[in-house]
């Protein structure tokens, strides 16, 4: 069975040139071509492709809007997005509205051929020059919503709480790291006060959670 395609770029000569690649491949078929957001989201609607290949930078209704709406009536329509743009914000924005592939303009068209199958097998596909992109992206996340311990306590807080967690008296933390009682107590109270935790089985039972000692 062909699978079945929309392309939307307010560019003639990208069309044209996607268009006489795709038509030269038995197992495509090209059901329509669109000029701008707007259009392609009611093709989409009337058409029923199984995958719309659409650049991001279109006049009245951008990519990721339309993509957001193809998705809502139509979820199981995989969103390809051929753009210029390798930028965070667009690679991001057009995987947020749904988009299974994402792909430069400067790829080769076996790559794009490459991109459908791995979509319409309900996987994504991420060119290999935005993949970066991604992965910082994905770690800037992680950074913002990390509440881990490496986050939480400084260094020297980690390891008063291993030391305490592995049942060493606050002399006995004093004397492994060489700093005084009183600023062992000091950062064993930071500790709790951070971590909302006010006796040693609890901070234990943190510091086992967090991977920083173990049964």
């Amino acid at each position: 069975m062909k699978t079945k395609i929309i392309l939307a770029d307010d560019h003639q000569i990208i069309r044209d040139g996607l268009k006489s690649l795709i038509e030269k491949e038995s197992e495509f078929e090209l059901l329509a071509e669109a000029n701008d957001g707007r259009t392609t989201v009611q093709l989409a609607n009337e058409l029923a492709p199984d995958v719309v290949i659409m650049d991001i930078s279109m006049p009245g209704l951008n990519g990721m809007e339309a993509a957001l709406q193809i998705l809502k009536s139509n979820p199981e329509i995989k969103i390809i997005a051929l753009s210029v743009h390798s930028e965070e914000q667009f690679v991001s924005g057009m995987l947020r509205a749904g988009a299974s592939a994402y792909l430069l303009k400067d790829c080769a068209f076996r790559e794009l051929k490459e991109a459908i199958h791995l979509v319409r097998q309900n996987q994504i596909y991420l060119s290999p020059k935005i993949a970066g992109t991604i992965l910082h992206d994905y770690r800037k996340q992680l950074l913002e919503k990390d509440q881990s311990v490496f986050n939480v306590l400084t260094q020297r807080e980690r390891e008063v709480l291993q030391l305490l967690a592995e049942g060493k008296s606050t002399k006995q933390v004093a004397g492994v790291l060489y700093i005084s009682v009183k600023t062992v107590e000091t950062h064993r109270q930071h500790i709790m006060d951070k971590l909302s935790v006010y006796n040693l089985p609890e901070l234990v039972k943190y510091a086992i959670r967090q991977g920083i000692v173990s049964l």
